[in-house]
């Protein structure tokens, strides 16, 4: 019997999550749900799926178990809560939403209903990420020391003019950091543990037209006493591949998108050197850093895979909603920083 998905909000994004639902054992995409039909048809005609504009009469459906959110990020709240009230499992595209409140809002609506809840971070499933937080585990850093994440993007002043809602406070909830940058703030958390306080600074340097910060950087310090940065940026041309540095007293490695291009330890391993090997020319694709549209979908089907597996062992997704919510968390610490001026410490996690 095969699992139904069903996506609400069909734009760019969308196809990422339609392409990854194929690639999956018994299941189908068999509901697409927008504000207007022209978009939800384009994506069901490619994708298959019957279209809706009423979300109510899509959730009412018995052979949808599952929906995944793809509306803009400040609008994912009211249609993942809905699901979750209507007895359907839910996937909701990074950020999980734009303010702790929202975000905590669908977590207790997805636990009180009894359904899973996931956030989109597939960078996460990559193998090179996955050997980086395995030599974090394995202590092979030493002393972690610094943590750095880099996003040197590039959106040409049209991205931000294709939809009134972009870089906008309300449905975008910032700029570079909170839309491009996220992926690369969940990573950090991942491998370095949660962060104490932080300092920064944003700005709007390079565009017109959009309340939120193009520019950002931020100094961390980790709950492991670690130091750390975040750089992120959309007004970087042409668009340069996201890094993450990590540097300890025994070890330093460097993550450039899905490659290591830096793996070095005081004690080496006889599998260093094939590692080193394996891990360079993995990145296929210009990982969103020019062009938004030039990611692949591959881990993603491997969070969709991950999300089912949940379901039928009934245990909590990799990625569930409150660790969707940590970036955001950090990122909002980041704003209040760059706003007030001062330091801004976060929440014991």
């Amino acid at each position: 019997m095969s699992t139904g998905f069903g996506i609400i909000g069909c734009g760019m994004i969308a196809n990422f999550h339609a392409r990854a639902i194929a690639d999956l054992d018994n299941a189908k995409l068999v509901a697409c749900h927008n504000r207007t039909l022209p978009k939800a048809e384009a994506l069901a005609a490619e994708f298959g799926g019957d279209v809706y504009t009423d979300l109510e009469q899509m959730l009412a459906r018995d052979d949808l178990d599952i929906v995944t959110i793809c509306t803009p990020s400040g609008a994912h709240c009211e249609p993942a809560v809905a699901a979750a009230q209507a007895g359907k499992h839910v996937i909701v595209e990074k950020p999980l939403d734009v303010t702790r409140e929202r975000c905590q809002a669908m977590i207790d609506a997805c636990e009180t209903a009894g359904v899973k809840l996931a956030t989109i971070f597939p960078s996460r499933f990559h193998r090179s990420s996955q050997l980086m937080k395995q030599a974090v585990e394995q202590g092979r850093f030493g002393k972690l020391a610094l943590g750095d994440a880099y996003v040197k993007w590039y959106r040409t002043q049209e991205y931000y003019d294709s939809g009134a809602w972009r870089g906008t406070w309300e449905l975008d909830g910032g700029g570079a950091l909170m839309n491009q940058a996220i992926h690369s703030v969940d990573l950090l958390l991942w491998l370095m543990g949660p962060v104490v306080d932080v300092m920064a600074h944003t700005a709007t340097l390079a565009h017109e037209r959009i309340e939120v910060e193009d520019v950002a950087t931020a100094t961390l310090r980790f709950a492991n006493g670690a130091l750390g940065t975040i750089e992120a940026t959309t007004a970087g041309f042409p668009g340069s591949l996201k890094k993450i540095e990590l540097t300890g007293s025994r070890g330093t490695a460097i993550l450039e998108e899905e490659d290591i291009i830096k793996w070095e330890f005081a004690d080496p391993t006889e599998d260093d050197a094939r590692l080193r090997a394996e891990m360079q020319g993995r990145t296929k694709t210009g990982g969103g850093a020019g062009d938004p549209a030039a990611i692949g979908h591959h881990a993603h089907s491997l969070l969709f895979r991950d999300f089912l597996e949940a379901i039928e062992q009934d245990r909590p997704p990799c990625i569930d909603g409150r660790e969707g919510m940590r970036s955001v968390e950090l990122i909002l610490a980041i704003y209040e920083s760059a706003k007030t001026g001062q330091r801004v410490e976060l929440a014991p996690q």
